[in-house]
């Protein structure tokens, strides 16, 4: 199983040194039903993606008023380092 949204970013709010950023972002929206943004906003008409970033090259990325893909994907349960891996079950 996997999910595409299409959000917008809003706003990108970088600290004072300019080391970290907060991006906001919001689905995309359009008047018109049969384009690619009025398709998104059909199935994803609200909500909001934030994310604060620590990674200078990647948050340079990001532009106000651009557009993006977020893929959403299952991931594995991450084990700690400190506990032995569950043993898969017997095929």
């Amino acid at each position: 199983m996997s999910v595409r949204c299409k959000f917008k970013v809003q706003a990108i709010e970088k600290t004072p040194d300019g080391k970290q950023a907060n991006i906001n972002m919001y689905p995309v929206c359009s008047q018109d039903p049969n384009s690619e943004n009025g398709q998104y906003w059909q199935y994803t008409p609200g909500g909001q993606f934030q994310i604060n970033c620590v990674n200078e090259a990647a948050f340079s990325q990001f532009e106000v008023g651009n557009e993006y893909y977020i893929d959403i994907t299952p991931a594995p349960v991450a084990v700690p380092a400190d506990q032995p891996a569950a043993e898969a079950p017997p095929a």
